[in-house]
C-alpha cells in the first residue's frame, strides 16, 4: 500500500523563475513549490495513472513514492513504514525490497536473452529463477521469444521490463508516455485495474 500523507516539496528557484511565472516559482520567495499538500491512497493491486501538464510535479511525485527523493514537509507510507525521514542506508534497502521501476528507455543488455534479462532484474531484488522468468514472458506473450536478443525482437523488448512485474516486487512504472504504449495502457482509466 502507498499513502501520501500532506507532502509538500520545495526546490530552489533560480533567479530567472523568480516572479517570471515559470514552474509554481512563488513570487519573490526563491523557491518552487513542486507538489503542495497532496495526499494519496493506493490500494495494493491497484493501477493509478499520474497525469498533468509540465511542471505539474508529476515526476517529484514518483520520485518521492520511489523513495529517489524526500518531501519538503509530510509523510511517504511503503506498506506500513514512513519513509520519508529513514536513513539512506536503510533507504536503500526499501528501494532493493519493494520498488521496482520501469524507465521510459528500457536499458536492456543488448548481449543477454529476453529471459536472462527478466532474469537480472530478478537478482537485484532475490534469487534468480529462469522458470519463473519463462513463465513471467509467456504470460506477456514472449514465451516463444525468450531466448532471443533484444536487437531480435524489434519493438517487443519493450515487453520484457514489464515482465518484471511478474517476478519483482511491486512496481513503480515511470514509463513517459505520450500514446498508450500497450493494450494494457489504452484500456485503462486514469485509476483502477486494467481491462
Amino acid at each position: 500500500m502507498i499513502q501520501i500523507r500532506n507532502v509538500t516539496k520545495l526546490y530552489p528557484a533560480k533567479a530567472a523563475d523568480i516572479g517570471s511565472g515559470n514552474g509554481n516559482a512563488s513570487s519573490g520567495s526563491g523557491v518552487i513549490r513542486a507538489l503542495d499538500d497532496i495526499s494519496l491512497h493506493v490500494e495494493p493491486g491497484e493501477w493509478l495513472s499520474i497525469m498533468g501538464p509540465s511542471g505539474s510535479g508529476k515526476s517529484t511525485l514518483v520520485n518521492l513514492i520511489g523513495c529517489l527523493d524526500r518531501p519538503s514537509a509530510g509523510e511517504v507510507w511503503l506498506d506500513g513504514q514512513n519513509v520519508a525521514g529513514i536513513a539512506s542506508n536503510e533507504l536503500d534497502r526499501v528501494r532493493a525490497e519493494k520498488i521496482g521501476f520501469i524507465f521510459q528507455q528500457f536499458h536492456l543488455i543488448p548481449f543477454l536473452t529476453a529471459v536472462e534479462n527478466v532474469m537480472l532484474a530478478q537478482y537485484f531484488h532475490s534469487m534468480t529463477d529462469e522458470k519463473e522468468a519463462s513463465e513471467a514472458l509467456r504470460r506477456i506473450g514472449l514465451g516463444d521469444r525468450e531466448h532471443h536478443l533484444p536487437s531480435q525482437l524489434s519493438g517487443r523488448s519493450s515487453m520484457i521490463p514489464r515482465s518484471s512485474w511478474l517476478t519483482s516486487p511491486p512496481a513503480i512504472w515511470t514509463h513517459k508516455m505520450k500514446k498508450s504504449c500497450c493494450a494494457c495502457c489504452a484500456n485503462s482509466t486514469s485509476r483502477g485495474a486494467p481491462s
